[in-house]
């Protein structure tokens, strides 16, 4: 057996081994699957734990819905822009970049519309012919102005015509190994008018490509377009308000390290992108265009600020899927960046955190291979999702405090799915355990029981279900006393407690019950389950009476044993009856589980088999139970008691005798008289309880039952209620004072 438990761990830990091989190549490979887990993970950072809007000096000048209303549809002539380009640098801006590119004439230039129009009087023709273009007038405004014009790239489509393949160079130098072979490379660039181009002093790419999920979450800073060195729009802007100098791309052997702008260094990933930490949309970070135009702008708004020229129009669709969930538009994305820069916030993923998270894919799964074979699976399976859980915690925290991104996904699941291969592997080793366990169960219920069990498996729901059962509890009445006698022959004591827990298991299998367990001197027991048992309350009345005998039975034996004259303490025991709705079912770990019983019927149970001492019978039942059985038993309501752990009072039972006691007349009479004394007690009559508890004795004398603590608990009771009345909200309802 030895070497097939060795056999079994061996095997398991080259099966999780091979898996964590397949795990690790997969990761390598890294399929869109993955890709997009991994991102949507960190979308729900950013969702979690957006950035704070703070005070940064950068303004959207929005051509926005109202602009388009009042100032007429898009596109507006360049004279209008050229108006907006020299009213922001009139209010203090210090520069400004559009998120527009102008690559067609305007066709609202005086000579195109007379060119357009030749039906016009020759001599208007003639002077609108002689008018400067409208791109000139703005190429005239840029020139005036500290302008970026924006540019766009695609990976396919082919250059305009009337433009130059000659793409003007930005000053730039490179720091340690050349970064060209990394960037990322578009075929194509997408400039405006060349008058245009001539006139700016900066030309920044404004194109940003989605995710696989279309999502936008990086930003290349600096890319190659056509063979030329490009910045994004919003670091160009940077770069011409801070002087226009020249930038530095800095890469070693694995890639880019970041770029150099305006003296600081902004980190970038291996190809020259960054993850923008977005934070929600901002309306104080947007200037209506109208309202500088017309002036009716504060004369501070501008003043100082680095301005983007852009659209949050709805008909001009320049809005973009975002990490948060919602759309944001791509001016505000420009800006978003711009301000992770200028607040050194821009989120951080180091070129080796693909290595990094192997390693801890590694690390993790090697762990619960290693520790699988030695651990229960219950210590397993939690020490396990303790491992994962601080993962997902270092990986949101890292991402809360630091801005860094480390993926929690698929270190968890790696782990997860070799948790699931081990405790596989941890079951097949169990296994003959496990049987040994069930086969046990026999041992519990009765051979017949067993027998229908193995011809119905069906009939036995091993996860456990909601069923009604009867539940009894019994249990030896000064066993401490008992068992010094004893003192000097513990095994006769074993002996003795042997004889004693069969002459009560066998009535409890007799009836069909099951033996949830025994606890000492304690015998605890359900109808009812695994098998429907549809007299449950009246069969577990049966073993319970039958119980008393063969206890008396018992004592009778033990006296004929002793020699003459030696005395012999008499056991004498407790039983209760409960009947209600209880979960039942195999209960444990995965190698150790016991078919039990719990819920709030079986707690009154153990609650009431402690009363039984002190209301001096041998068989009390619930309310339940005693409805179930009391036209075939006799039964008398005894009080109604608030047991030790519950809020409302229980109704409990005496259980006497079968259907030949109850249907005695004088036992009526008896049940009769009780009920008259409970009303009259309950009613605060206490000269009344008193007489009735007279007579209920007679009775009791009568019919030699075991009632005389009845008898003598309420004559106590009287004794105290009367020295110390209860108050007005007196219901007759008795507080337990002890278990």
């Amino acid at each position: 057996m030895f070497k097939t438990l060795t056999s079994t761990v061996n095997l398991g830990r080259l099966l999780g081994l091979a898996l964590l091989a397949g795990l690790l190549v997969l990761r390598a490979i890294d399929p869109t699957i993955v890709e997009r887990t991994r991102l949507q993970t960190f979308d729900l950072y950013q969702r979690l734990v957006p950035r704070e809007t703070g005070n940064f000096p950068v303004v959207i000048l929005d051509i926005d819905d109202r602009s388009l209303a009042e100032l007429g549809q898009w596109p507006w002539p360049r004279t209008l822009l050229a108006t907006l380009t020299e009213r922001a640098m009139q209010a203090g801006a210090v520069a400004l970049a559009f998120d527009i590119v102008f690559s067609e004439p305007d066709r609202l230039s005086p000579a195109v519309v007379a060119a357009d129009n030749p039906q016009l009087p020759e001599d208007l023709r003639a002077v609108m012919l002689e008018q400067p273009s409208n791109d000139r007038i703005l190429a005239d405004a840029f020139a005036r102005s500290r302008v970026v014009v924006g540019q766009t790239s695609v990976r396919i489509g082919t250059q305009r015509t009337d433009q130059t393949k000659d793409i003007r160079q930005i000053p730039h130098a490179f720091i340690g190994h050349d970064p060209t072979p990394f960037l990322l490379k578009f075929p194509n660039l997408i400039e405006n008018l060349s008058v245009l181009e001539d006139a700016a002093l900066g030309h920044g790419v404004f194109t940003v490509l989605p995710d696989s999920d279309g999502v936008y979450r990086r930003v290349p800073i600096v890319m190659m377009v056509e063979g030329a060195l490009r910045l994004s729009l919003s670091v160009e802007l940077l770069r011409v308000a801070t002087g226009g100098n020249a930038f530095a791309t800095r890469a070693n052997e694995a890639g880019i390290e970041g770029v150099v702008v305006a003296g600081q260094m902004i980190r970038t990933q291996g190809d020259g992108t960054v993850w923008t930490r977005l934070s929600k949309s901002d309306p104080d970070r947007f200037v209506s265009a109208v309202d500088l135009i017309r002036g009716d702008l504060p004369p501070e708004r501008l003043q100082g600020r680095l301005v983007l020229v852009g659209t949050s129009a709805i008909g001009l669709e320049d809005f973009r899927a975002t990490a948060l969930g919602v759309p944001m538009a791509g001016v505000e994305l420009h800006v978003q960046l711009l301000e992770n820069i200028l607040g050194n916030e821009l989120l951080k993923r180091s070129n080796t955190a693909d290595v990094q998270e192997l390693f801890w894919v590694a690390c993790l799964s090697l762990l619960v291979i290693a520790l699988a074979p030695m651990m229960q699976a219950s210590w397993l399976i939690v020490s396990s999702l303790l491992l994962v859980s601080a993962y997902a915690s270092y990986s949101y925290l890292s991402f809360a405090w630091t801005s860094t991104l480390v993926d929690p996904t698929y270190p968890m699941f790696s782990t997860i799915l070799s948790l699931m291969l081990t405790s596989s592997t941890n079951y097949l080793r169990e296994e003959r355990r496990k049987r040994r366990i069930r086969n046990a169960f026999g041992q519990y219920v009765s051979p017949d029981l067993v027998a229908k069990l193995a011809d119905s498996p069906e009939g036995l729901t091993l996860g456990g279900e909601r069923r009604d059962l009867s539940v009894l509890f019994s249990d030896i009445r000064g066993f401490t006393t008992l068992a010094e006698t004893f003192r000097e022959d513990p095994q006769g004591l074993t002996r003795l407690m042997n004889r004693m827990l069969t002459a009560m298991s066998e009535p409890i299998l007799q009836y069909g019950g099951t033996i949830d367990k025994f606890m000492g001197d304690a015998v605890m027991a359900f109808w009812n389950a695994p098998l429907d048992h549809p007299d449950h309350a009246s069969d577990a009345c049966h073993a319970a009476l039958k119980m008393v005998a063969a206890v008396h039975e018992l004592n009778q034996q033990r006296k004929k044993d002793r020699s003459s004259g030696e005395e012999v303490q008499p056991i004498d025991i407790g039983i209760a009856v409960n009947t209600g709705t209880c979960f039942v079912g195999n209960m444990g770990s995965d190698t150790r589980f016991d078919y039990t019983a719990v819920g709030d019927t079986v707690n009154v149970a153990s609650r009431l088999e402690g009363q039984t001492k002190s209301y001096g019978v041998r068989i009390l039942v619930g309310e339940a139970t005693a409805k179930a059985i009391e036209d075939s038993f006799a039964v008398i309501e005894l009080d109604l008691v608030r047991v030790k752990g519950k809020t409302e009072p229980e109704r409990i039972y005496g259980l006497f005798g079968d259907r030949a006691l109850a249907e005695n007349l004088q036992f009526r009479a008896l049940k009769k008289a009780v009920e008259a004394m409970l009303t009259a007690y309950r009613a605060g009559e206490w000269g009344l309880v008193l007489r009735r508890v007279g007579d209920v004795e007679k009775l009791v004398s009568a019919l030699q039952l075991e009632m005389w603590g009845y008898c003598a608990l309420f004559r106590n009771r009287l004794s105290q209620l009367q020295e110390t009345p209860p108050d007005e909200n007196w219901t007759g309802v008795y507080d337990a004072q002890e278990k």
